[in-house]
């Protein structure tokens, strides 16, 4: 009988290999300007603008500590779109789609990461893969900061003239 498994996305992000389960992701972007009005930076890289909507992009490694914010992303930076289309991520790289046996998902300590972040370790060939839990990536201070700075963007959108 075949082992199930679970899909996640594999990410480089600053040279390190993490993951993300499918299930909460709704589509991959390639970087596209984006809206950085003065009280982005850190970590909140600025707003993608996705059908009048904007949306926060997160630069997950300043985040989780793996490069500085000022750091600009290369050439193969993705945007990660959550499936409740509240945040994107913002990766190096989105690398692919894999299926993961249940039998190859370890559990994480959840005393070793901030938050709870890093959900499972994934064992992909001779790799181990942080699989993030979307849920833990921000603290509730963070996201009600987040929250208040895209209802200002939106705001600000809403007050523009309509484009011809």
């Amino acid at each position: 009988m075949a082992s199930s498994g679970s899909a996640y996305l594999l990410l480089d992000i600053a040279g390190t290999p993490c993951a993300l389960p499918r299930a909460s992701i709704s589509e991959i972007l390639p970087l596209p300007d984006l809206h950085t009005p003065p009280a982005t930076g850190g970590w909140l890289a600025g707003f993608l603008n996705l059908g009048g909507a904007p949306i926060p992009v997160i630069d997950l490694a300043p985040l989780l500590g793996l490069r500085p914010a000022a750091t600009a992303p290369g050439v193969y930076a993705h945007l990660v779109l959550t499936r409740d289309d509240a945040v994107a991520y913002l990766v190096d790289r989105a690398a692919d789609l894999v299926t993961v046996p249940d039998s190859a998902i370890r559990p994480a300590e959840q005393d070793g990461t901030l938050n709870g972040c890093v959900a499972a370790e994934l064992v992909i060939g001779d790799r181990l893969v942080h699989a993030l839990a979307p849920e833990s990536l921000l603290t509730a201070q963070e996201r009600a900061r987040v929250a208040a700075l895209t209802q200002a963007a939106a705001e600000r959108l809403a007050a523009l003239p309509a484009s011809a």
